[in-house]
């Protein structure tokens, strides 16, 4: 057996017990102010798209069925575009500076929006808004996870959803209140408040490490772990990192080390959109509307957003200590059962009518069911209970901890451009299936699109169990060694 190395062994040391955490939690804080922005940007047609369909709206904002449709879903495809962006500018400029990079279009396409005297301000700044927040699902998890030790990777890697969710929170909230207008202009302050933060926050140790700054990332490495730790083994374990990390070629793409854990990667990303949780948020009204749920549509999206905080909470708390994988099979089985339940459930009700008349869509999104309307029995309660399920089954799994694996699996000398990579095909697999659920809908009713999330659920479960590795309290370094030696985490001189 190779003797290990001993800067190297998966053992706690003594200078880890004398780690402080204020400088680096003050780092994550400023970066996930990005994602309070992405969730604030994500929701923000919800309490607005009335506003530009109503009878008495602007002429020159009014909007048909298409347009809205397009207001709601374009920033799909400018978050495959940010996430395209992304790949350039973490290699070209570092994590940090592309966080900081994206409160440009985000600013901008909030003042196209605030400002807007006709319909393609506001598609323009809906696209712009996307771009920003692709940008910052690719950078921000990349960085949170080269900054942070082992032993709080996990929960820290958990921040971004957390600070979406209560994004999306403030929205509702806001929206409750606040015109339209000066919506966007809110939305301005949270991207401009983490360019102001991070501006003061350092590069990540790695980043320096790998432009030959190595003062520069020791001074750096104390500030985040605090005066009283040894940075030195740290900092060796990462330089030698570094130092075994070739450009990558083409061939190289080919062998186990690269190629496995960026398909891991891709396919989670892709598996999460699959599920359909971006529709079921999007068109969360129209589904209980067609359900007839004893719910009047104002609630809707305060018990769903509450739901998904007090998840992802939790899946924060458990995820250094279940696991990701138990997480991930608990969540898995979670959206199953949920899933399957509404399709049996819709397979009951008839299909919809035939083609609706010009400009109007079977997905309506007006309702006028309140609390106390119609029978509250427990089959009209089930298809919110079911719904309520899924959504805390993807919030303690499938929605973080995806975010987290990726950022922790994906290879140490492509990370930035293969973190880009995994966001634009989520985001493109987004816009497809949101698009797609409405014609599913259109034609069949919620049966079929339902059938079709329990089937991705299934696969979600076997996934996790034949592909994803455990890396609970396991440094980035050990991660990259699994796939390099063939599931072995143990660093020894010999790799």
């Amino acid at each position: 057996m190779d003797e290990e190395t001993p800067l190297l062994r998966n053992r706690s040391t003594p200078s880890e017990s004398k780690i402080k955490n204020s400088g680096l939690f003050l780092a994550v804080f400023a970066a996930v102010l990005g994602n309070f922005n992405f969730g604030y940007s994500l929701v923000y047609p919800s309490p607005v798209l009335p506003n530009f369909q109503s009878p008495d709206a602007d002429p020159r904002l009014k909007m048909d069925t298409e347009q809205a449709a397009w207001f709601g879903s374009i920033y799909s495809l400018g978050a495959a575009a940010g996430g395209l962006g992304a790949m350039l500018l973490n290699d070209m400029i570092g994590r940090k500076l592309s966080i900081m990079t994206s409160a440009v279009p985000s600013t901008i396409g909030y003042m196209l929006m605030g400002g807007a005297i006709n319909v393609w301000m506001l598609q323009v700044g809906r696209f712009l808004n996307g771009v920003a927040g692709g940008m910052t699902a690719a950078s921000i998890p990349v960085y949170i996870s080269e900054i942070s030790h082992k032993k709080v990777r996990g929960a820290l890697g958990s921040c971004p959803q957390i600070t979406a969710v209560f994004g999306a929170l403030a929205l509702y909230a806001l929206g409750l209140v606040v015109p339209w207008r000066w919506l966007a202009v809110a939305g301005e302050v949270p991207a401009l408040l983490m360019v102001f933060l991070l501006a003061f926050m350092p590069s990540s140790p790695r980043r320096l490490l790998s432009l030959g700054r190595e003062q520069h990332a020791e001074r750096v490495l104390r500030w985040l772990r605090g005066s009283q730790y040894d940075v030195q083994s740290e900092l060796l374990a990462i330089q030698h990192s570094i130092n075994t990390q070739p450009k990558i070629t083409w061939s190289q793409l080919r062998t186990p080390t690269y190629y496995k854990p960026i398909l891991i990667s891709v396919v989670m990303r892709f598996l999460q959109q699959m599920t359909g949780i971006t529709p079921i948020l999007v068109y969360l009204e129209p589904i209980f509307k067609k359900t007839n749920v004893p719910l009047a549509p104002k609630y809707d999206a305060a018990i769903v957003g509450l739901v998904r905080l007090f998840s992802v909470a939790m899946a924060a708390i458990l995820m250094d200590k279940a696991g990701r994988k138990a997480l991930l099979y608990t969540s898995s089985m979670l959206m199953f059962a949920s899933t399957l339940t509404l399709t049996m459930i819709s397979h009951t009700t008839p299909c919809p009518p035939g083609p609706a008349p010009p400009n109007q869509t079977t997905l309506d999104f007006t309702s006028n069911n309140d609390f106390g309307s119609g029978p509250q029995t427990a089959a009209s309660l089930l298809p919110i209970i079911c719904t309520v399920v899924f959504i805390f089954g993807y919030a303690i799994g499938w929605g973080p901890i995806t975010w987290l694996l990726m950022s922790e699996v994906l290879p140490l000398a492509a990370r930035g451009t293969a973190s880009g990579l995994c966001v634009t095909v989520s985001w493109v697999t987004a816009f497809w299936l949101t698009h797609a659920f409405t014609h599913m809908v259109d034609i069949y009713g919620l049966y079929v699109p339902y059938l079709l999330f329990t089937v991705v659920c299934v696969l979600c479960l076997l996934f996790n169990a034949v592909c994803i590795p455990e890396t609970r309290k396991r440094s980035l370094e050990e991660i990259e060694n699994y796939f390099r030696t063939g599931r072995n985490f143990t660093i020894s001189q010999a790799s």
